[in-house]
């Protein structure tokens, strides 16, 4: 069974920086897509970012140039580098992978990012 094991997330003040980890395991031919995705009270989880297995990255436009995605295929590990962080970034960020071979999606748990003075 696929497992997602996020870490990372926590307390920052406006203009700081935080790097999300996913860890993912229990896939004999590893993982598709990688990404992250955030939700705050009331509202849709929506796509930060997306990664796939050659390193091909989509993000959403507002965010790049702040935000990073990156993997370790050795590791099945994603990465999400929040830079500049202001206050609106404030979410449960939730990693998703696609697992082999028939593309599969998981969640992870979330792991929370508050940026507040």
């Amino acid at each position: 069974q696929v497992q997602l094991v996020e870490s990372g997330g926590g307390l920052v003040q406006p203009g700081g920086s935080l790097r999300l980890s996913c860890a993912a395991s229990g896939s004999r031919f590893g993982f598709a897509d990688m990404g992250w995705y955030r939700q705050t009270p009331g509202n849709q989880r929506e796509l930060v970012a997306q990664i796939s297995r050659l390193n091909t990255t989509m993000y959403v436009a507002s965010l790049k140039g702040r935000f990073t995605i990156s993997r370790d295929n050795a590791k099945n590990t994603v990465y999400l580098q929040m830079n500049s962080l202001e206050p609106e970034d404030t979410a449960v960020y939730y990693c998703n992978v696609e697992a082999f071979p028939g593309r599969t999606t998981y969640w992870g748990q979330g792991t929370p990012v508050t940026v507040s003075s």
